[in-house]
């Protein structure tokens, strides 16, 4: 087990070389069996003092997720919703996804996709390239309407 101070400079390390949100700096004072009243005073401080801010964890989690691993709206929703980051902020930083360039991307996407996937006809092929888009995370509908407005895809 490690002191107080210990875990607060731990986790100032930890949350300055990359953004962490409450749930990642909670699972790691639980991991090190840090009483419960001492992690929210370590939370409180680390948020206090800059080093934790679920609003600017938000941000860069949906930068990274749409153009790096090029996730969809809903599966982003998801992957933060599971990391308790609250409906708001949530709401706030996807609405904030440029749908042009979203729909480029699954415009891409797909295209890449359709090379490597293998059907016994197109209807089969399309069916592939809606599961795994909508595995993504990208809606239905978007899909659809740039899989059938591409015919060459």
């Amino acid at each position: 087990m490690i002191s107080f101070e210990q875990a607060l400079n731990r986790l100032a390390n930890y949350c300055s070389r990359a953004e962490r949100c409450v749930s990642d700096v909670r699972q790691k004072l639980e991991a090190w069996e840090i009483a419960k009243g001492d992690q929210d005073k370590i939370i409180r401080r680390l948020q206090q003092e800059k080093f934790l801010d679920e609003s600017r964890y938000c941000r860069a989690f949906v930068n990274d997720k749409s153009k790096y691993a090029r996730w969809g709206a809903y599966k982003i929703k998801y992957a933060l919703k599971k990391k308790q980051i609250p409906d708001e902020l949530i709401r706030e930083s996807v609405e904030n996804l440029d749908p042009a360039e979203n729909r480029e991307q699954l415009r891409r996407l797909i295209e890449q996709k359709r090379e490597l996937i293998k059907g016994k006809n197109e209807l089969e092929v399309r069916q592939k390239l809606i599961r795994f888009a909508v595995g993504r995370g990208f809606v239905l509908e978007e899909v659809e309407s740039v899989l059938f407005k591409h015919e060459s895809i």
